[in-house]
């Protein structure tokens, strides 16, 4: 006798919101590995070709980008 997912969830309709936040939570990390991996240059896939792939970041562009916090720029105002 084989039971397939659907004939498990038109038995036991409590399952449905459990396969569902499953379902939601692996297309999430998936989404998020993917992204991570096109988006950002510091994951490395194949160390062997690329032993050192810090080299290649461009140390004259900062990487990110900070704004300045108007609290903190007052106190170190008033400090100077």
């Amino acid at each position: 006798m084989k039971f397939g997912l659907i004939q498990i969830m038109r038995k036991r309709k409590q399952v449905i919101p459990l396969i569902g936040c499953m379902v939601l939570s692996t297309a999430g990390a998936i989404f998020a590995s993917l992204y991570f991996l096109f988006t950002k240059n510091d994951v490395i896939l194949n160390k062997i070709r690329n032993p050192e792939p810090w080299e290649g970041v461009d140390s004259s562009k900062p990487q990110k980008k900070r704004r300045p916090i108007e609290e903190l720029e007052q106190v170190k105002s008033m400090t100077k």
